[in-house]
C-alpha cells in the first residue's frame, strides 16, 4: 500500500533536522508506482521533494542515482543550463530509505512537447549538448562505467544475437541489424559524457524551456546517440530535426554524422531487448506484444529505403554475403541457454 503524504512528510522532518513542514501534496513524476512520492512545503516557502522506492529494482535505481549526482558537482552543474536534483537528506524506512531532494519547477515532459517553433525542442537539444559537453573526468573520477566506441558495438552485437536466437525476428531486421553492425565506419565516434536514461518525461519543462533534468542512474561515458534515440518514437521527422538542430548548434564541435544513424538503430534494437525481457520473465504477453512491433517495424523498414542503417547508402550485399552473415547467428535451439544466463530488461546503455 502507497505511503500517506502525512507519512512522506514525517519522514522528510526526520532526514532533513529542523524542516519546518507546512504542507505536503501529490507528485506526479511517471514512475509507475515504483516510488511513494510527494512534495512538501516548508514555512519559509522553499519546496522539497520525498521519494521512497517500493521494490528492490526501483531501491538499486536510487543508489546508482545518487552516486551520479554526487559526482556531479557544483562545477560541473555551473556547466549545465537547467537543474539537476540536489540531496538535502535521507531517512531509514524499514528496509530501503527515503531521500529528500529540493523540488525543481515544471512539468514532466512528453512528445507533445516535441514539434513546432514554439515548443521546446530547442532547449531540449541543447540540454542534451550541454550534458555531452561535460568533461569525461566527471565520470572517471567517481568511478563510473566508461565505454569505448568498440564496447558500445560489441554489446548491441550481443543484443542482436541473442535476440536472433529466439527466432522471432524477422529475417529482414537481422540482416538490417547486421549490416550495419558490422559497419565500421558507424562506430567511429567519440564517447562522451551521457545520461543514459533519457526520455521525454526526463525534462522538466516550464513553457518552452527545459528548467530540470532527471534520472542520471546511468551516467557514464558511452555513445551520444543513447541519449537520442528516443526521439525515433517523435510524431514526425521534422520534430525530430528541431531537437536535432538545437543539439548541433550548441556543441562546441561538429556532431557526430553517423550519429542519429546509430541512434535509430538502438531504438529498433530497443524492441529487440523488450522481447528478450519478455523471454527472460516468461511472460507471454511482452514477447507477443514486442513480436508485433517487430513485424511493424520489419514492414516499416522494408518500406522505408531512404533510411538505412548502414554508412554506404548505395551498398547491396550480394546473397551469398547475406548468407553468410545470418550463417554466423546463433540458432534458435541455443537461446534457452544464452537467454537464461543473461540480466533482463537492462538499458541498451548498461554493462
Amino acid at each position: 500500500m502507497a505511503r500517506s503524504h502525512l507519512t512522506l512528510a514525517a519522514l522528510a522532518t526526520s532526514a532533513v533536522p529542523g524542516a519546518d513542514i507546512v504542507a505536503t501534496r501529490a507528485l506526479t513524476s511517471g514512475s509507475a508506482g515504483r516510488f511513494d512520492s510527494a512534495v512538501v512545503t516548508l514555512r519559509g516557502g522553499d519546496e522539497y521533494v520525498v521519494r521512497v522506492p517500493t521494490d528492490s529494482d526501483a531501491e538499486a535505481e536510487q543508489s546508482r542515482d545518487l552516486v551520479a549526482l554526487n559526482a556531479l558537482t557544483s562545477g560541473m552543474r555551473s556547466r549545465l543550463p537547467f537543474h539537476i536534483p540536489s540531496v538535502q537528506g535521507q531517512a531509514p524506512v524499514g528496509e530501503t530509505r527515503a531521500v529528500v531532494y529540493d523540488y525543481i519547477p515544471g512539468h514532466p515532459g512528453s512528445l507533445d512537447d516535441i514539434g513546432g517553433e514554439q515548443s521546446a525542442s530547442g532547449s531540449i537539444g541543447r540540454a542534451i549538448a550541454a550534458i555531452h559537453s561535460l568533461p569525461t573526468s566527471v565520470v572517471s573520477d567517481a568511478g563510473l562505467t566508461a565505454h569505448t566506441a568498440a564496447q558500445v558495438a560489441a554489446t548491441s552485437r550481443k543484443l542482436a544475437d541473442r535476440a536472433a536466437a529466439t527466432g522471432k525476428v524477422p529475417k529482414e531486421l537481422l540482416t538490417r541489424w547486421s549490416i550495419a553492425l558490422e559497419d565500421s565506419a558507424l562506430w567511429q565516434f567519440q564517447p562522451t559524457v551521457v545520461n543514459g536514461a533519457l526520455a521525454p518525461e526526463s525534462f522538466l519543462l516550464a513553457s518552452d524551456t527545459v528548467t530540470g533534468v532527471l534520472g542520471w542512474q546511468s551516467l557514464r561515458v558511452g555513445d551520444p546517440a543513447l541519449d537520442l534515440y528516443w526521439l525515433n518514437s517523435a510524431s514526425s521527422a521534422e520534430s525530430a530535426d528541431r531537437v536535432y538542430a538545437g543539439y548541433e548548434h550548441a556543441l562546441s564541435k561538429p556532431a557526430d554524422r553517423q550519429l542519429r544513424k546509430r541512434a535509430r538503430l538502438y531504438a529498433e534494437l530497443e524492441i529487440a531487448r523488450w522481447l528478450l525481457h519478455g523471454i527472460d520473465t516468461r511472460d507471454q504477453s511482452v514477447v507477443s506484444d514486442a513480436e508485433a512491433m517487430l513485424g511493424g517495424l520489419s514492414a516499416t523498414v522494408q518500406n522505408d529505403l531512404l533510411n538505412p542503417l548502414s554508412t554506404d547508402t548505395g551498398q547491396i550485399m550480394a546473397v551469398e554475403d547475406v548468407e553468410a552473415m545470418l550463417d554466423r547467428t546463433p540458432l534458435p535451439g541455443v537461446a534457452a541457454g544464452a537467454t537464461g544466463a543473461t540480466e533482463h530488461a537492462n538499458r541498451i546503455s548498461e554493462d
